[in-house]
């Protein structure tokens, strides 16, 4: 039983945080705006284009109900790429903010 709730629960929490972030262009969306995001992608990655080139190496492999997230991990200070299998929440399986 406890896996199922963990795998339905993290179903629709990382759903949730999912469609959170989604926003067409007119409303803003992919569009990284200035500010705290923005200088930390910077500071971890060296420019967005970098991110964006790590992240779909690092996610490439996900297969089935598998997640690729950039979080931030609160213990460590800064931006971290995970990828995790079946439907693992970010937060609480991983450590892992999700922004």
């Amino acid at each position: 039983l406890q896996g199922a709730i963990k795998f339905n629960g993290g179903g629709h929490v990382n759903h949730s945080i999912f469609w959170q972030n989604l926003c067409p262009v007119s409303e803003g969306g992919g569009v990284l705006q200035q500010g705290p995001l923005s200088d930390a992608i910077t500071a971890e990655f060296g420019s967005l284009d970098a991110l964006q080139t790590k992240f779909n190496a690092t996610t490439a492999a996900i297969q089935g109900s598998g997640w690729g997230w950039l979080g931030y991990d609160k213990v460590a200070g800064k931006l971290k790429i995970g990828t995790f299998a079946d439907q693992d929440p970010l937060e609480h399986t991983h450590g892992l903010g999700p922004l």
